[in-house]
């Protein structure tokens, strides 16, 4: 007989943990199962240990910009077992927490082990069989690897077997010109790696305006990055010594031909899925193959939930995060949050950072919609001028008709804290006024914000 529990967690990323605590501490018998890393990608091989590495290489990038702000320095050189080290330190310090914290809870089993469906609420996980009413899946994504000429036989990075790496690239060649493969060209280019980045679309993060587009280029141009966009055909194969040999087509540079020393996918992510035979509970996958839900997580079998990376709704730490929080809310105190309450909203942590909340320019105008745009080059506001980054602008969206923020895109020094004004305006519902009637402290970023909305013109 299978063992019976009151829920049952597949998955410990952000949501699955948080929301196995909440029903723990309800005296709720809870079954948390996890094959591989406790905090998921977060914390594993994504944010946290990305971003400390982001640190090291600010602090590369600074130190030899020192005689800019008259301060004297020696030769600067970077030790990637240190930076290793101290990333390592940092990751090992969470995954410790987050350990204890689960492990010594009341009312919760923690198990170490792969689960799959044997029924609509029955799983199998390390050789035993167990049954619950509520059914929550975190089971995260991981790196995709596209079938290219070549790629089985050439020894390539993903963004999680990076965080294994802990020497400098001669030549670090990235395929892929959006966040992830962003990240890590500044990051390397800044430890002392030539890199060059190989982009399939016409422009990096085409998810972007073009002139947001154009900018992020110009800023990693700057710093010596090779971009080539429009790239076709991708092939790769074992040269001597080593090296990897990258071919290809790009529009505007004809025939690629490169050689690089360590190769990076950074082509997108896939949701996991494959393992939990989900059909034998009832459930399909949708045609970008993730697991359909409702506006409140809910999937079409009754006391199963997809919260996360697995129902295509964000792929970030914070959206997981809500994902729990929106589940919790429904389930457990009769408050009716909602998928869609919530503004689209991401960071780009290249340096300055890109923070985005809402529609873009481009939306906006497809949408046909009377609406107000305001820019602003981060060369005219104070602290950026103070700190010698004025790379970057800032752009505002609003309803001519409601007065609403529809979408901000803020791209430069301390945006990825700033744009916070907006997600709260956004979400509040209020009128871009609440911010722009709104004191705010000098010198500081986000006290441009009032005068860049109330600078706001008619889109034409």
């Amino acid at each position: 007989m299978p063992t019976a529990f009151d829920a049952i967690v597949i998955g410990a990323g952000q949501s699955g943990p948080n929301l196995a605590a909440r029903l723990a501490g309800l005296g709720r018998k809870v079954l948390l199962v996890e094959r591989e890393h406790l905090g998921g990608t977060c914390v594993n091989n994504g944010c946290i240990p990305t971003k400390s590495m982001v640190a090291s290489a600010r602090v590369a990038y600074l130190a030899r910009r020192a005689a800019d702000f008259g301060v004297s320095t020696g030769p600067v050189s970077v030790d990637m077992k240190k930076v290793k080290a101290r990333k390592d330190s940092i990751v090992n310090d969470s995954v410790r927490s987050l350990t204890g914290w689960l492990e010594n809870m009341e009312n919760l089993t923690l198990l170490r082990a792969s689960a799959r469906f044997t029924g609509p609420h029955e799983v199998e996980a390390g050789g035993e069989r167990y049954t619950a009413k509520d059914i929550f899946l975190n089971t995260g994504g991981r790196p995709r690897v596209p079938d290219w000429p070549g790629i089985g036989e050439v020894p390539y990075l993903t963004n999680v077997s990076m965080m294994d790496l802990d020497v400098l690239p001669e030549h670090l060649v990235i395929v892929g010109g959006s966040y992830i493969g962003l990240e890590f060209a500044q990051m390397y280019r800044r430890f002392g790696s030539a890199v060059t980045v190989l982009e399939y679309g016409p422009r990096l993060v085409s998810r972007e305006d073009p002139d947001i587009s154009d900018a992020i280029a110009d800023i990693l141009r700057g710093e010596g990055i090779d971009i080539r966009t429009n790239v076709r055909d991708l092939a790769f194969k074992n040269l001597s010594a080593g090296r990897i040999g990258v071919t290809g087509m790009a529009a505007d540079d004809g025939l690629i031909s490169l050689e690089g020393t360590h190769l990076l996918l950074a082509t997108g992510r896939k949701p996991n899925v494959e393992d939990l035979d989900i059909d034998k509970a009832g459930l399909t996958l949708d045609e970008r193959g993730y697991i359909p839900v409702d506006d409140q997580l809910r999937t079409k079998v009754d006391g199963i939930w997809a919260m996360g990376d697995v129902n295509g709704h964000g792929a970030f730490t914070h959206t997981s995060y809500n994902d729990y929080e929106i589940v919790a809310t429904n389930l457990l105190d009769s408050d009716p949050r909602r998928l869609s309450d919530r503004p689209v909203a991401y960071n780009l942590y290249i340096d300055p950072p890109l923070g985005r909340v809402g529609l873009t320019e481009a939306q906006v105008r497809e949408s046909g919609r009377p609406a107000l745009i305001a820019t602003r080059p981060m060369r005219r506001v104070g602290r950026a001028h103070e700190r010698g980054e004025e790379q970057g602008f800032m752009k505002v969206l609003v309803d001519a008709e409601t007065q609403r923020v529809l979408g901000a895109s803020l791209l430069g020094i301390e945006c990825d804290e700033v744009i916070h004004l907006f997600i709260d305006n956004m979400a509040a519902g209020l009128p871009y006024t609440a911010i722009s009637r709104t004191m705010h402290i000098h010198p500081t970023v986000s006290e441009l914000v009032p005068t860049l909305l109330q600078s706001l013109q008619p889109l034409k």
